[in-house]
């Protein structure tokens, strides 16, 4: 059985989801957007405590919805019940019996509580891939420790290259950290079910918000591994390039990127700067004498607005754009144009749009997406099809 609206490359692949907040549920929602059935595992009466996390909420006032929730649990089903109960170890267990893949991203320690360690999992199906997502690692001296996104950035360095400058640090607009150890989280999952297709066993797949952070550090990694240098927050302008950042106009604001010295000199003659000006003659003199180049480069674009010189960047391949607002973006052709907004039917909201995947297909995939799940929408039909398999409580069944 599948609730998928169309074939996509994970067609026929059923994950357990048992993850809450934002790392996991944004993994399983990537398996879904590929075509998987996804079926997700909450506690009774309360659910994904990112339920509860608003304003906003929407809907109808005697059940309300928060846009948190719905950003990260499209293409599931719903079912609730208490893992430290019998009905719920069984239900868990009989899911296990005939899953592809399972999702936690409890603390480290509580599967094994609850009865259900990497051991017994694979007890039950050694085909299943097992993904664990954790704040800063399952093991070391910290691995039991509590991780929440904002921590994470903190801990793994993000703020301190983020702000204004040194003394301001910042943390992103959006729980970056949640959201890459959920891609990595997918990424290792899809990886361990084709070495599956070899084996003919599945493996735990495990990252952190950590690892993910610390992962994506580039060139201010090896900034620091290998020449000694400790990156700090530099605001809107890039550290090792320029003219590379945002730059004051008549009215308004652009971002420039000229990554290589044709651009440099292409962007120069549009805006009335001397090529020959010996400060500015390569990256790395451009780079030294930073300020005085943002300051010249300013002082010619405060003669005109935003969209004059966007268009005449646009024309001479120099690399440009303004900074959006969130309504702009998702009001922008282009953004629709690559499927990055869905229509999804809610059985409490109607007809509502979400931000779509960031994968598509030349052929197949999804042309059509699932609501995020009310809370126990799926308890009658998810237990149907469970029971069906396995008509007995505790029979052993076939591992898929």
């Amino acid at each position: 059985m599948s609730t998928s609206t169309t074939a996509g490359p994970l067609t026929g692949v059923v994950v357990v989801d048992l993850s809450r907040a934002l790392a996991g549920p944004q993994t399983a929602m990537m398996l879904g957007d590929m075509g998987a059935r996804v079926i997700k595992v909450e506690a009774p009466g309360t659910g994904d405590e990112s339920r509860g996390w608003g304003p906003p909420f929407v809907g109808p006032e005697q059940a309300p919805e928060s846009t948190y929730f719905l950003s990260c649990n499209r293409n599931k089903e719903s079912v609730t019940a208490d893992l430290k109960s019998p009905e719920g170890v069984d239900l868990l267990t009989r899911l296990v019996r005939h899953a592809d893949v399972l999702v936690e991203n409890f603390r480290p320690g509580v599967m094994d509580r609850l009865g259900f360690s990497p051991a017994r999992l694979h007890e039950l199906n050694p085909r299943l891939v097992i993904l664990s997502i954790s704040g800063f690692g399952h093991d070391g001296p910290q691995g039991g420790r509590a991780g929440y996104d904002q921590i994470a950035q903190g801990e793994a360095g993000l703020m301190s290259l983020t702000g204004t400058g040194p003394d301001s640090p910042s943390k992103v607009g959006v729980p970056i950290g949640d959201v890459l150890a959920g891609m990595n989280g997918a990424y290792g999952v899809v990886s361990a079910l084709y070495e599956r297709e070899h084996t003919g066993r599945g493996k735990v797949v495990r990252t952190s918000l950590l690892a993910s952070i610390v992962g994506v550090h580039a060139f201010q990694g090896t900034r620091y591994t290998v020449a000694g240098e400790v990156g700090r927050a530099a605001g809107n302008h890039h550290v090792a390039i320029a003219p590379y950042g945002l730059f004051r106009c008549d009215g308004g604001a652009i971002q420039v990127a000229a990554a290589n010295d044709a651009q440099w000199v292409r962007f120069a003659r549009i805006a009335g700067l001397d090529t020959a000006d010996p400060r500015y003659a390569t990256n790395a003199r451009r780079v030294a004498h930073r300020e005085e180049l943002v300051a010249d480069v300013e002082k010619a674009l405060l003669e005109h607005p935003p969209a004059y010189w966007l268009a005449l960047l646009d024309t001479a391949g120099v690399p440009a754009g303004e900074v959006r607002t969130l309504d702009q973006v998702y009001d922008c052709p282009q953004t629709r144009s690559q499927g990055l907004v869905v229509t999804v039917d809610h059985p409490s909201l109607g007809t509502v749009e979400l931000p779509g995947p960031a994968v598509r297909f030349d052929e197949g995939g999804r042309t059509r997406h699932l609501a995020p799940p009310r809370l126990g929408e799926h308890d009658e039909s998810v237990r149907a099809w469970l029971y069906g398999l396995d008509p007995h409580p505790g029979e052993a069944g076939a591992a898929r």
